[in-house]
């Protein structure tokens, strides 16, 4: 059997091991939490190097890719220092796979009640999701984009792709060298609730991006609203119930109720690829289409 293994410093609350079967080959798929301890994943990796097929780094991104181009994640680089064998995946390659598919999904499966609700979306931070940026700009939908809001606490909603590939271009050189915990929550902060800019969530339809933004900064009242995210636990699906949210589609496939984020998607695909490397996109969109991954559509409210 093969096996998958993601390393996160995310809470370890949401810890899961689950074993599926991928295109005909058992592979064995865990998530490992170290509650915001980037020191304790390394030596977690190093433990692991050489006996696992692939890692998934959670709870962080190596790198983000905005319009085709590359920015390191250079405090988040030290977690991965110990890995010597073992092939690691940070998601990108099926967020900007998988998540391009979003906003046609939704217009397939919900397009009558965007179009009497309005087709307005906001992406939490649309730099590091250029997947879900293009897809809901493509699709015609009138976008706010929270960079400045929930990563900087800025006052600045953007609208464009253009203004979002220059504020990363002016930015991220300089914020991916700052400390992770400064602009992402991780560990116990993971599960905070600190409710921002309401005016931002009740002007829109759709609210788009990472799990943990999404709840920590949305309002107690998310009535009628379509939330587009990709990892769930059934505590995350029970917050959006209680705050009113309509329906919630998850990005990537559901196993044994919840939804496991795009890392650790990406590295069981490696793992059963056989191949011992990172997977090009093209390798990746022709594994998802043999295995007839789309999102997952549920009707909360």
């Amino acid at each position: 059997m093969k096996r998958a293994v993601s390393i996160s410093i995310g809470s370890s609350k949401r810890n899961k091991a689950v074993e599926v079967t991928l295109l005909g080959e058992k592979v064995s798929i865990e998530r490992i939490g170290t509650d915001g301890d980037m020191e304790a994943a390394a030596l977690k990796f190093k433990e692991l190097d050489g006996t696992v097929d692939a890692f998934g780094v959670g709870g962080g991104d190596l790198s983000m890719i905005v319009d085709g181009k590359k920015y390191e994640f250079h405090s988040v680089k030290p977690m991965v220092r110990f890995i010597k064998k073992t092939p690691v995946v940070d998601g990108s390659g099926l967020r900007n796979t998988l998540e391009k598919k979003a906003a046609p999904f939704v217009l397939e499966k919900l397009g009558d009640y965007v179009n009497k609700m309005g087709k307005t979306a906001m992406v939490m931070t649309g730099s590091d999701r250029w997947g879900l940026t293009r897809s809901f700009l493509d699709a015609g939908f009138k976008c706010t984009f929270g960079d400045f809001l929930f990563s900087l606490e800025m006052p600045i909603p953007l609208h464009t792709a253009k203004q979002i590939k220059f504020v990363a271009a002016l930015l991220l050189p300089i914020a991916l060298r700052l400390p992770f915990h400064w602009i992402y929550p991780t560990g116990e902060k993971q599960e905070e609730r600190k409710p921002k800019y309401p005016q931002y969530f009740k002007a829109v339809t759709v609210v788009a991006g990472d799990c943990h933004y999404i709840k920590r900064y949305m309002p107690d009242d998310m009535k009628g609203k379509i939330v587009v995210t990709n990892t769930t636990t059934p505590e995350d699906v029970a917050l959006f119930k209680k705050c009113g949210v309509k329906y919630l589609i998850t990005t990537t496939p559901v196993l044994e109720g919840r939804s496991f984020g795009t890392n650790m998607m990406e590295a069981a695909l490696v793992a059963i690829s056989g191949k011992n490397r990172p997977l090009t996109w093209d390798e990746y969109n022709a594994m998802l289409a043999k295995l007839g991954f789309e999102p997952q559509l549920q009707e909360l409210n």
